[in-house]
């Protein structure tokens, strides 16, 4: 019996999602360089850290520990979990190129030969399961040395040395990857500028300059790659990758719509209008007036980022927002790392994120309705503390349910006459917690052993919801039981 009213389509690409600085460990090995999540230490302090001026980017090795640079050694062992993969029926896996293996400083002329013999392999073998890679360029990996020697994305020659980057890639891999994404989670820079344009605001009154520069160097990096990649990988489709939480007003009284809105242009649309449509929207053009932000535009800019827009969007959705003009600390979400006030009518999870699945309903149809591409879920899932039983099992039937219901959702959102791809479930493995460091904020269908502390095997085990998955792979998500 089916329980959502429509059949995914044909080809539709279920997998899973992951990202290098998270799984691969293998920290200095093949040549590799040091990126910003390599210098970001492990614990609940990661997320203040992230939001907090004055980051130094520095590695303090006697005051903090640094889980991402063992990761859960997919770097070693990526065979076994690619074989892992392919037992639950993967149609696609996205992962992420780090940048310092291909570049270990960012700015040499000339690429690293171990790092892309690595990822070789890695694409290799998942060929071999007929899985299809998807790729996502630049994941929260910038090399450190571009960050302390040049500022990060506020700094043009970093434009030069991206473009150098993505050259060496496609060329290398335009018969093994055929989809790709440019920036993971682009307008991640407005709440965590560390990890989404590579600096760390000094004051938090002189951000925005900084900020929204950053991002016109990043938005004319993007639509270059495109560019690169469609000259390069005629058959390839290549996708922008944002962060999407639909923003409800609070109530009904209109200041709080308007304020709604606004938070909602500026951090769902904004980075999706230049990188979609080729242009800055027209309500960016009062926002840069009222905070005194005038760009530094090179001649031909304009026309680059016009003719390099993206093929689809890829979006990861964990949660909805609710908003109101005037909040009180009290009012606030605490899990909400967007912001936003507690919604009455949501449950959270263990971290505090509000769980909505008709969310992601609203959001396909926000997104459909206003761009008219090709989406594709690269990111969703459910954080939780995972108990491993007396048996070995793990039963993680909360998992299930959140995945069941959000699945339900893309169906909906199919029949409404949303074109969707795919659907990657974000950390299909258990791996490191980008905002918190943690390996005990488990997401994946595979059970690691590793543990916050850094103890553990990394023996893999498979949770409940792997079987789970499985059936709904098997079943092209017509069986959600």
């Amino acid at each position: 019996m089916t329980t959502n009213v429509t059949k995914f389509p044909k080809g539709f690409l279920w997998g899973g999602a992951t990202a290098a600085n998270q799984m691969e460990g293998g920290f200095y090995e093949g040549n590799k360089g040091l990126n910003i999540a390599d210098v970001l230490p492990g614990g609940k302090e990661r997320l203040s850290i992230l939001q907090t001026p004055g980051f130094n980017f520095e590695i303090d090795k006697e005051k903090y520990s640094y889980p991402n640079h063992e990761g859960i050694d997919f770097y070693h062992r990526y065979q076994e979990d690619i074989a892992l993969f392919a037992e639950m029926g993967f149609k696609a896996f996205r992962l992420s190129i780090a940048w310092t293996r291909i570049f270990p400083n960012g700015d040499e002329l000339e690429a690293n030969e171990e790092g892309l013999a690595f990822y070789d392999r890695v694409f290799d073998e998942l060929h071999k399961y007929g899985i299809e890679p998807v790729v996502t360029i630049s994941h929260y990996e910038m090399p450190v040395t571009l960050v302390k020697e040049y500022g990060g994305w506020r700094n043009r020659k970093v434009v030069t040395f991206f473009e150098r980057y993505v050259n060496a890639i496609f060329n290398r891999y335009k018969d093994k990857v055929k989809n790709w994404m440019t920036f993971n989670e682009i307008n991640s820079g407005l709440v965590m500028p560390i990890m989404g344009l590579g600096f760390s605001i000094q004051k938090e009154e002189d951000k925005y300059q900084p900020t929204f520069q950053s991002y016109h160097h990043q938005f004319v990096a993007s639509a270059i790659a495109v560019k690169a990649c469609k000259k390069i990988i005629p058959d390839a489709k290549i996708g922008c990758m944002i962060i999407f939480a639909p923003v409800y007003s609070f109530d009904s009284n209109p200041e709080n719509v308007m304020y709604s809105l606004q938070e909602e242009r500026l951090f769902n649309n904004f980075c999706a209008d230049v990188q979609v449509r080729g242009e800055y929207p027209a309500f960016i053009k009062r926002y840069f007036k009222e905070h005194n932000i005038e760009l530094e535009i090179q001649e031909g800019d304009l026309e680059i980022i016009k003719e390099g827009t993206v093929d689809y969007i890829g979006f990861s959705y964990y949660m909805s927002r609710t908003e109101k003009k005037v909040k009180s600390e009290l009012e606030a979400s605490q899990g909400n790392i967007i912001g936003g006030v507690k919604n009455p009518f949501l449950k959270a999870s263990d971290w505090g994120w509000e769980i909505d699945p008709t969310g992601l309903r609203v959001s396909l149809n926000k997104l459909y309705d206003r761009y008219q591409v090709p989406l594709f879920i690269v990111e969703n899932g459910l954080g939780a503390y995972d108990k491993v039983e007396e048996d070995g099992s793990i039963n993680d039937d909360y998992r299930i349910d959140y995945l069941r219901e959000h699945i339900k959702a893309m169906g909906e959102a199919i029949e409404d006459g949303v074109e969707l791809m795919g659907y990657t479930s974000w950390g299909c493995i258990d791996l490191v917690s980008a905002s918190s460091g943690e390996m005990s904020k488990r997401y994946g269908y595979i059970y690691v052993d590793k543990h916050d502390d850094g103890s553990g095997t990394l023996e893999r085990k498979k949770k409940k919801s792997f079987f789970w998955y499985k059936d709904v792979i098997a079943t092209n998500g017509e069986d959600l039981k």
